[in-house]
């Protein structure tokens, strides 16, 4: 790893064995990152990296007015999930620690390193995603199940993700994929997304007749719609 400054931006650089030409990524709370064919000099790939400053610096913006609509993280705070409270405190201790008692969850994050840090934010956030995860992993399955015999739908297998583009897909042999962030939206919005799926086990596409359909299994569904667009999943 490298760490090159350029007109105050920190970019790192990193050599990856499968990587075959140099790609810059950037990413919330994570900053630039370019990585580097093996076969490819730092200096080449700092010479590349020289040519894109603009498209950074552009890019680079937009990540920035993201990260700002990310919950923030203090010392002495606390998030509360579906089903959990998620306390955050500081800690003499020499490394972040977590305490699970029931539905309580204690984050102790050390004074090594500021709570506010890239690293620090990361670590709290990684945490609540698995409270979600097994939120979504005790919640989903029987719902999904409940929903489907009261509306007369069949499917074959129920998948939990942390997906980052859909609510929830079905597939052509009627595998269901749910997001765990379906956790962070109200029960109403979770049936409506798992009756849209289970309509797609019938109706393979978003034509007037699976509409059709979804609004006999599911009344005001258009409007449940468009009040699942006002979510995002790539925030908390």
């Amino acid at each position: 790893m490298k760490v090159l400054r350029i007109q105050d931006l920190e970019i790192k650089l990193k050599k990856s064995f499968k990587a075959k030409n140099i790609s810059i990524k950037i990413k919330p709370f994570e900053g630039v990152l370019v990585t580097v064919p093996m076969l490819v000099s730092f200096k080449l790939a700092e010479d590349f990296v020289k040519t894109k400053i603009k498209w950074i610096n552009k890019n680079l913006n937009k990540v920035q007015k993201q990260e700002q609509s990310y919950t923030f993280f203090s010392a002495n705070s606390s998030f509360k999930t579906r089903s959990h409270l998620v306390n955050i405190t500081s800690t003499e201790l020499s490394k972040n620690t977590v305490h699970i008692e029931n539905t309580n969850v204690k984050v102790l994050i050390s004074k090594k390193l500021s709570i506010s840090s890239e690293e620090n934010q990361l670590y709290i956030r990684n945490i609540i995603l698995e409270i979600w995860r097994k939120e979504a992993k005790e919640y989903l399955p029987k719902r999904v199940k409940a929903l489907a015999i009261d509306h007369d739908f069949n499917y074959q297998k129920l998948t939990i993700k942390n997906t980052k583009s859909r609510w929830g897909s079905c597939s052509f042999d009627n595998n269901i994929n749910l997001s765990l962030h379906l956790m962070r939206i109200s029960n109403e919005l979770i049936d409506y997304v798992i009756l849209h799926e289970l309509v797609h086990t019938k109706v393979k596409n978003h034509s007037s007749k699976f509409w059709e359909t979804l609004e006999k299994h599911c009344p005001n569904s258009k409007i449940l719609d468009k009040e699942l667009k006002k979510y995002s999943l790539r925030i908390f």
